[in-house]
């Protein structure tokens, strides 16, 4: 089944956009006819995605709450937000760094707490009824073994979005969160290559694969659509079942 979407004359921001999950947000948005600011770190990476989808590349490390600041002083107000930046540390509890957990938490939470913020400010003062959406994980759901500070990031995220749906809703602006598991990024499928490691993992799914980019993407562009009006607050696994055990 084809699903299809009319994002002509609207404008989105993605962030995370130069790979994986937010790559195939930005290139399916496009389809559907949005414009799409595409924000990563990844020079080379943004002005290919240019080159190929006419997506605008703006180079942005939303680590750095001065660089945010300064990325949004010249850029006019949003319909939507993607929030898929991400980074990861794979430690066990008892071997952590705070330097770790701090990268992981600066990416993953506050780089985008601070991102919808600049959003949701430019939103109201234009007076548009936008949508959020921010990409977490089955991590922000369930506890996983040496996830500490990605669990903990994402389970930031998630109540995140639940705050910001109360602060913002009143001024028409949206925001939800979609919880995929693994997802076969090229970095994911070698990361999961090994059949000891991947085998347990799968078994874990009920529908017994792993998420496509594309099944992240397409629920993402429901949440910023219409057809999800007054759909707000929500976390939302694209995981095949995982959680229900």
């Amino acid at each position: 089944m084809q699903t299809h979407f009319d994002f002509n004359g609207q404008s989105v921001l993605v962030t995370g956009a130069s790979s994986g999950i937010g790559r195939a947000i930005a290139v399916m948005l496009r389809v559907a006819g949005a414009r799409v600011v595409a924000a990563g770190r990844n020079v080379a990476a943004l002005d290919a995605l240019a080159s190929e989808t006419g997506c605008e590349p703006l180079l942005l490390d939303v680590s750095d709450p001065v660089r945010i600041a300064e990325a949004f002083e010249n850029l006019d107000a949003f319909d939507g937000l993607v929030n898929c930046s991400g980074t990861t540390a794979l430690d066990k509890a008892i071997d952590f760094t705070a330097a770790d957990f701090d990268q992981v938490m600066a990416v993953n939470a506050r780089g985008a707490a601070l991102v919808a913020q600049q959003v949701a400010r430019a939103m109201i003062a234009a007076g548009k009824r936008g949508s959020i959406v921010n990409v977490s994980s089955q991590a922000g759901l369930v506890g996983l073994e040496e996830h500490l500070a990605y669990c903990a990031s994402k389970s930031a995220l998630d109540s995140i979005t639940r705050v910001m749906c109360l602060e913002l809703g009143p001024f028409g602006i949206r925001v939800n969160s979609v919880n995929p598991t693994v997802t076969l990024t090229p970095m994911a499928v070698k990361a999961w290559s090994e059949p000891a490691k991947r085998e347990p993992a799968l078994k874990a799914i009920p529908l017994g694969r792993f998420v496509e980019p594309d099944e992240v993407a397409t629920p993402v562009l429901f949440l910023l659509s219409n057809a999800a009006a007054m759909i707000s607050g929500i976390v939302l696994p694209v995981d095949g079942g995982f959680i229900a055990r």
